[in-house]
């Protein structure tokens, strides 16, 4: 027997790894949209105008779980390519991005900064357009569960810069969260 792994061993070995990627990075998502108080249940937010393309509330729930599967799913495969070339390059930006996604919530549902919340998406943006790169660049498949994201993510930063537009006022709307005092 010359193989190392049958490829059932090899699915097992990915399959792990999705099942550690997957909740961890779906429960952190929730997390920080949970603690920014993000959605149409925020005062703040829900006064604010907001361009005619928005979708329903619910649809950002389903479309954030959606993604962050996505994303943990391409997670697993990197992580799964052990000895792959720029496999650790990828997993840096991963992290990185994935981070910078984590801050976006609380900086604009519950510091209600709209235009760094613009610059911090935008940069986003970039990282993971970088990001699918890389992961393209190990495994095709993972770059691939990435797009999504990356899509969704030109639209969102389109949802806040219109957001800007429409409520240049909104930092004084209310006092963001990270300031209230009891």
């Amino acid at each position: 027997m010359n193989e190392i792994a049958s490829p059932g061993q090899l699915r097992l070995a990915y399959l792990r790894w999705a099942l550690v990627t997957v909740p961890a990075i779906v429960f952190l998502g929730f997390l920080s949209g949970k603690l920014a108080n993000s959605g149409y249940g925020n005062r703040w937010f829900a006064a604010l105008a907001k361009p005619d393309v928005i979708p329903p509330g619910w649809a950002f729930g389903v479309a954030w779980t959606i993604l962050y599967i996505l994303m943990a799913l391409a997670f697993a495969i990197i992580l799964h390519a052990r000895g792959a070339r720029g496999r650790g390059a990828a997993i840096t930006a991963f992290l990185v991005q994935f981070a910078l996604n984590l801050v976006w919530s609380p900086l604009f549902f519950r510091a209600h900064q709209v235009g760094n919340a613009l610059v911090l998406i935008l940069i986003l943006l970039v990282l993971v357009a970088a990001t699918t790169v890389l992961f393209w660049r190990v495994r095709k498949a993972a770059g691939l569960l990435l797009l999504p994201y990356l899509c969704w993510l030109v639209f969102a930063s389109y949802l806040n810069y219109e957001i800007g537009r429409l409520n240049p006022d909104a930092e004084s709307l209310g006092k963001p969260a990270f300031q209230t005092q009891i």
